[in-house]
């Protein structure tokens, strides 16, 4: 139990003493003098792009999730657009995929001139809905897009059942789930197509970058091929045949991953069971220490996964979530949203002509959603601080309102 004086009760919002004077951020990388001497390394060296550290790189990380291939890409949104590609995603073709998302997971089939289709979400996990997504599907579907919302799989088991039922592409954007399990495999080597993200708040940073991991070799080739103008040879194979001449087959674009980002990549790789495994602490300690607080509904893990907890996304019942919002970071919690659905974004609105409505769990769900602190660097400190935080503020509110 945690006892405060008299005049730290009141909300930091309202003139009371915060819990932290400086803002502890939802997300942060976490870089260490070994990713600074392998990049200075990469910096010294004949090649800072198209060299020998990204296939590295891509090795590495395959074996890590146990995937046949893997291709780097220089984000996780060019990762998900070289997936449409290599899916031969087109203007004639439906993607089904869950409104509960960054804007990238929609925005890169529209990119290769197909159309996203919305299915809504489960009321547990946040995750597309199986049985909802099947009742989208139509005779243009050519693929399943499930995200695995913050950390925690989507149904696989169920996906891989509908896609092979109905001989669709399963593509999975695990961009908040590098290091989580489904049915005791590793995210990566479920799905046709698993793609990831190294932004410096994910579980591994490369500061930009992405990676597609895949069994099929013909998509691992198409999606290198797509990476990189849609180029036949990159020019390090041209050097070492001693060639000049290439040809461009396909329409691709500039999405390489750097030596020097790969080399970063292939310095945090080692470190990523310890990462999990923190964030794994972090989340049980938020689970023992906030269950008992009235009005805070907290996130669920299936019995069938252990979640990667790219986010720690908490839902508040029966309170006002901007008033709780705004008065978390007065107390130095830097508390995000994830997300605004992206059916409800100006640009899906207007060309697509959503009112809002259409996905109710979705929107009910962004509605009342708050994403608390999970890194990796975070101190036992750190959690406590937001623990009492929470505690403070919810508490207030909940007890405002009885």
């Amino acid at each position: 139990m945690i006892v405060r004086r008299e005049e730290d009760i009141r909300l930091a919002v309202d003139g009371g003493t915060p819990v932290r004077e400086k803002l502890l951020p939802y997300g942060r990388q976490t870089i260490d003098d070994d990713d600074v001497a392998a990049v200075v390394e990469v910096l010294r060296s004949d090649w800072l792009t198209t060299g020998p550290k990204v296939g590295e790189f891509e090795e590495a990380f395959a074996e890590t999730v146990v995937a046949p291939h893997a291709v780097a890409f220089s984000s996780g949104t060019a990762a998900l657009h070289g997936a449409m590609f290599a899916a031969d995603v087109g203007p004639e073709d439906e993607v089904v995929t869950s409104p509960l998302t960054f804007c990238s997971t929609a925005n890169t089939v529209l990119f290769q001139g197909g159309s996203p289709v919305f299915a809504d979400i489960s009321q547990d996990t946040m995750c597309l809905d199986p049985d909802l997504a099947g009742r989208a599907l139509s005779r243009r579907t050519r693929a399943l897009l499930p995200v695995d919302y913050a950390g925690h799989p989507a149904d696989l088991r169920a996906f891989r059942e509908l896609a092979d039922r109905r001989g669709l592409l399963l593509i999975e954007d695990a961009c908040h789930a590098l290091g989580a399990d489904f049915g005791g495999r590793p995210v990566g080597s479920i799905a046709d197509l698993t793609v990831f993200s190294f932004h410096p708040v994910k579980h591994l940073t490369t500061a930009e970058g992405g990676m597609v991991t895949t069994a099929d070799p013909e998509l691992a080739r198409r999606m290198r091929m797509f990476r990189s103008h849609g180029i036949d040879s990159d020019p390090r194979q041209r050097q070492r045949a001693g060639q000049w001449h290439y040809e461009m087959t396909e329409l691709g674009l500039n999405y390489r991953l750097p030596d020097l980002l790969c080399a970063l990549g292939l310095s945090q790789l080692p470190r990523l069971g310890a990462n999990i495994a923190r964030r794994r602490e972090i989340a049980a300690v938020y689970g023992d220490r906030l269950a008992d607080i009235p009005g805070l509904e907290l996130p669920v893990v299936r019995p069938d996964v252990d979640p990667a907890w790219h986010l720690y996304a908490v839902r508040v019942d029966g309170i006002e979530r901007e008033a709780v919002f705004r008065a978390l970071r007065a107390e130095g919690i830097g508390v995000n949203v994830h997300y605004v659905p992206v059916h409800l974004h100006p640009y899906y609105r207007r060309r697509f002509g959503y009112a809002g409505g259409e996905f109710p769990v979705a929107e009910a769900a962004y509605e009342s959603l708050i994403s608390l602190p999970m890194f990796h660097g975070m101190t036992d400190g750190d959690v406590y601080d937001v623990v009492q935080a929470v505690r403070k503020v919810v508490t207030h509110y909940t007890g405002a309102a009885a």
